[in-house]
């Protein structure tokens, strides 16, 4: 397998997930077996049913695995700023872009964009079912806080405009747009013009009338 290797220290659970999340990332939900999963992790079949019990759960758990540290963190940056009088839209777009740039600049972060990339891409309606039921309450303590700070759109008008700043959002986590980051650019300072650019970005397409 090329690009990302599987780290094959640490738990067998964690070498189970590694290999998962690398899997996922080039060959789909579908055509990862549980055969090249095993081989990948240097487990046997009983190992991944003892850890996960099925195939589904065990994509769950890939997603489980970084998508509740990133909603965490989303929403400790949330309520630091929700519901004060002085609360700006640059707030509210720094709680909700920054974290998840972060994690996409990461290395294992960056593999697991890819994965993300994949469950947008196949159109799995279980795996939607389970992120809207295990994160949808992120999204919306969320919008709450741009509804009231853009009193003056109706609630279809805001829900197309966090949708397309989310799709914005997605495109620069995943590192395939036209700006890459140059060789005199420090991984650091790359994040940061991409969280200024995106959050002005958004800001415009939010409050534009």
């Amino acid at each position: 397998m090329d690009g990302f290797p599987v780290n094959s220290s640490g738990s067998t659970k964690e070498r189970i997930l590694g290999a998962a999340e690398l899997l996922f990332a080039q060959r789909g939900f579908d055509g990862a077996s549980l055969r090249q999963l095993t081989a990948a992790a240097g487990v046997n079949l009983a190992a991944v049913n003892y850890h996960f019990g099925s195939k589904e759960k065990l994509v769950e758990e890939v997603f489980r695995r970084r998508l509740d540290a990133l909603n965490e963190s989303r929403l400790v940056a949330l309520a630091k700023v929700a519901g004060a009088p002085d609360t700006t839209l640059e707030d509210v777009l720094e709680a909700y872009i920054r974290p998840a740039l972060e994690l996409s600049h990461d290395n294992s972060g960056a593999l697991f964009m890819r994965v993300l990339a994949r469950a947008f891409a196949e159109h799995d309606d279980s795996l939607r079912q389970f992120l809207s039921t295990n994160y949808g309450h992120v999204m919306r303590q969320f919008t709450a806080e741009f509804a009231r700070l853009l009193p003056q759109l109706s609630k279809p008008e805001l829900y197309w405009r966090i949708d397309l700043v989310t799709g914005a959002l997605t495109h620069a986590m995943s590192g395939f747009g036209m700006i890459q980051r140059k060789g005199d650019v420090s991984e650091h300072a790359h994040r940061e013009q991409t969280v200024q650019h995106l959050v002005r970005f958004a800001v415009a397409g939010l409050s534009h009338p």
